[in-house]
């Protein structure tokens, strides 16, 4: 890996060399110019997202017959078969609230948490259990009024607007001023 990073040419950005890293892993053929993490077959291994309702945020959901989505409930015997059945772990049910302190994160994040962006759009309806200030000088929340659910996250178009455009760079520059 850094073979990889030391070998590329003057000037190429960190993130640049970050990319260049992690395809040693992701990527060794190199065919990919950016890692489809959305992709259902997800050929990167990238989908964390499941296993980490299994292991780090479990998060019993629900519909009822008032939503406009179809009513479902929540079993968890059968919720940890599945994690079982997948990834051969059981749920932590209290781990998140264990080790980041629940309602008093900021205490636990100031005792041990670095280089953290906590991006937030106001739009989004699990703002309200967001991080929505600074905790420490890099520990940073990013809120952003018109903002939803990472949508910081998904693939820059031509149609994107000025502020999800602004965020993103502040976030690369917090980014570039860690990685340097």
């Amino acid at each position: 890996m850094c073979k990889i990073i030391d070998g590329l040419p003057p000037g190429v950005s960190k993130l640049s060399q970050v990319f260049a890293g992690a395809s040693l892993c992701y990527n060794y053929p190199q065919t990919e110019k950016c890692f489809m993490i959305e992709d259902a077959a997800d050929p990167h291994g990238l989908d964390g997202w499941r296993w980490q309702t299994c292991t780090e945020m479990v998060m019993p959901m629900t519909c009822s017959n008032n939503s406009m989505f179809p009513p479902s409930g929540y079993d968890y015997k059968d919720f940890a078969e599945q994690c079982m059945m997948t990834y051969g772990v059981r749920p932590r049910i209290h781990w998140i609230t264990t080790e980041f302190g629940g309602k008093r994160i900021e205490l636990v994040l100031k005792r041990f948490g670095s280089n953290i962006i906590f991006s937030n759009g106001m739009q989004d309806p699990w703002s309200r259990g967001g991080v929505l200030k600074n905790i420490s000088a890099s520990i940073i929340a990013l809120v952003t009024e018109k903002g939803a659910h990472h949508v910081d996250f998904r693939s820059k178009t031509k149609d994107d607007p000025d502020w999800l455009v602004e965020l993103r760079r502040q976030e690369v520059e917090i980014i570039q001023k860690w990685v340097g």
